[in-house]
């Protein structure tokens, strides 16, 4: 592994567009519920009515989020004030749409993370999965990656806790708490622009932005909101042939 890697403790990873290809079932239910919601309550200003963007309008933001903070972040951007029935409304819409989704197909892990993460665990170093959606331990578990992870704290355990939403650092403090080593040891992987935020709000040693999608800002964007280095894979943190031996 690399040698900022090398000099933590323990590591906690997003899981949605981190570890699972899911981010794309998420930002497609999202747009189609959005959608929705826009052509029945389109906004004053003809200029907000245009359609959700699965990119940009869903990492800016959505990613990363609760669904009822997302749901209120984009329709605040889009100038609409609407009753909190109808932001629950949206919300609830997006979690059938992906609950569909996920239903007929399942989603892979990506191969990059699942060499890391077989990388770590020679290392002996303990790792965490986190996510603020309640899917988070059926999708790892879809994927064959469950078993990787000494613990996972997902939308359920977050609600039960009682634990904001990212930006706020609270959900990745609870995965080190758990895994036994202060944040200042501890480096967080996320794709999420609420996400690295979170990391850099709660002192963690390292905070490591994946860039998938390759934009032409979306790098810098990771950087600017507290990433110390980005990726377009997190395979990029091993050294050439540090995945060869598999556990």
């Amino acid at each position: 592994m690399i040698a900022a890697l090398r000099s933590v403790e323990a590591v906690v990873f997003d899981t949605d567009g981190v570890i699972t290809d899911s981010a794309r079932l998420h930002a497609a239910a999202w747009k189609r519920a959005f959608d929705a919601l826009l052509r029945d309550h389109p906004p004053e200003d003809p200029q907000l009515r245009r359609p959700f963007d699965a990119r940009d309008d869903y990492l800016r933001y959505v990613d990363g989020k609760s669904r009822m903070d997302g749901a209120a972040a984009f329709l605040t951007a889009r100038g609409l004030r609407l009753p909190a029935a109808t932001v629950q409304a949206v919300a609830e819409s997006k979690e059938r749409l992906f609950t569909e989704r996920l239903r007929e197909g399942g989603v892979d892990a990506y191969p990059g993370t699942v060499r890391l993460l077989h990388a770590l665990r020679r290392e002996g170093i303990p790792l965490a999965a986190a996510s603020a959606s309640r899917h988070a331990g059926e999708l790892l578990a879809g994927a064959g990656v469950l078993d990787l992870f000494d613990t996972l704290v997902d939308g359920a355990e977050s609600a039960r806790l009682g634990l904001p939403g990212k930006p706020d650092p609270a959900l990745f403090l609870e995965a080190a708490r758990r895994l036994g080593r202060p944040a200042t040891r501890t480096a967080v992987v996320e794709d999420a622009l609420a996400g690295v935020e979170a990391g850099r709000r709660g002192g963690f040693g390292l905070v490591i932005g994946v860039d998938r999608t390759g934009g032409p800002d979306s790098g810098a964007a990771l950087l600017r909101h507290g990433a110390d280095l980005v990726v377009r894979d997190p395979a990029d943190l091993l050294d050439d042939g540090a995945d060869d031996e598999k556990d």
